[in-house]
């Protein structure tokens, strides 16, 4: 290697227009009738905040053609990923819904099922964080971020698997902290684990039927919940990531829209990292 070689600028990968979230929509959902669970997005700093996972999955879906129910905690933040869909000509609504409570999750899929007249597509964007460690974190903080990472999304799928139709689709949304211990937050990486045995789990029950069950690990995302995780934390997304940038929410998204779509028909109890490579070098 000669000393220009090793001054060389890291390449960085140009993002695409799907990286952008401008290409057009080409039908891959056609007809499909998705509930997207956690499809608002927080906001970190709103005058300069990058779309979120979230809202990415939700406008692609419906771009895509599908019938789109937004569900969050914060309603007005998943009316405003409505507003977004509504603008394009898509087909959505929102639906307020707190992931701890089994009865307003019930309500949630049984509001999603009659407005769309079904349901055959669900994901779980579902996710909070915790402290760094383990003596900063009380058991009953753990219990409280397990209740919403891994109980939370449980509960979706056992109210969403009857009502589903034959050959649908769930999306669990996990993290490479799942694979990785750099977050340095055991609750936060032990929950986002425990959806890799959960969706297995989703997976096996839904086989008779042919419903799928999927996880995407999504790497550093630039979205306004990666630039809260990283407040603190100035080393993040300054590593040696392989393509020179973070990913962006519409990069999870294009994922995502992989696994509901037909293409992966003969996909299950399968995992995806999207996240240039940093999991698996």
């Amino acid at each position: 290697m000669t000393d220009t070689d090793s001054k060389r600028d890291r390449y960085v990968r140009p993002p695409s227009a799907e990286s952008l979230g401008e290409a057009p929509g080409r039908g891959r959902l056609k007809g499909r009738r998705i509930l997207i669970v956690g499809g608002g997005q927080r906001v970190f700093d709103a005058a300069t905040d990058p779309i979120g996972n979230g809202r990415a999955m939700s406008i692609l879906c419906a771009r895509e053609g599908a019938k789109v129910a937004v569900a969050d905690l914060n309603r007005t933040s998943a009316e405003h990923t409505v507003m977004r869909i509504t603008d394009e000509g898509g087909e959505a609504f929102a639906i307020a819904a707190d992931v701890t409570s089994e009865a307003e999750i019930v309500r949630m899929v049984d509001e999603a099922h009659r407005a769309m007249g079904g349901l055959d597509g669900m994901v779980l964007n579902i996710g909070t964080f915790g402290k760094v460690g383990l003596d900063a974190v009380s058991p009953e903080e753990w219990n409280a971020i397990y209740d919403v990472n891994v109980r939370g999304p449980m509960l979706c799928c056992r109210a969403g698997l009857p009502k589903f139709d034959d050959g649908g689709s769930i999306v669990f949304i996990s993290s490479i902290a799942a694979l990785k211990a750099g977050s340095q937050m055991a609750v936060y990486d032990s929950s986002k684990a425990a959806l890799g045995g959960l969706m297995r789990n989703i997976a096996h029950l839904g086989s008779r039927r042919g419903i799928r069950a999927n996880l995407v690990y999504p790497g550093l995302v630039d979205t306004p919940n990666g630039r809260e995780a990283g407040a603190g934390r100035h080393s993040r997304g300054k590593g040696q990531i392989p393509f020179g940038r973070q990913a962006t929410a519409w990069e999870i998204a294009y994922a995502v829209l992989f696994f509901l779509s037909d293409e992966s028909v003969y996909v299950t109890a399968q995992t995806l990292a999207v996240d240039s490579g940093l999991s698996g070098m």
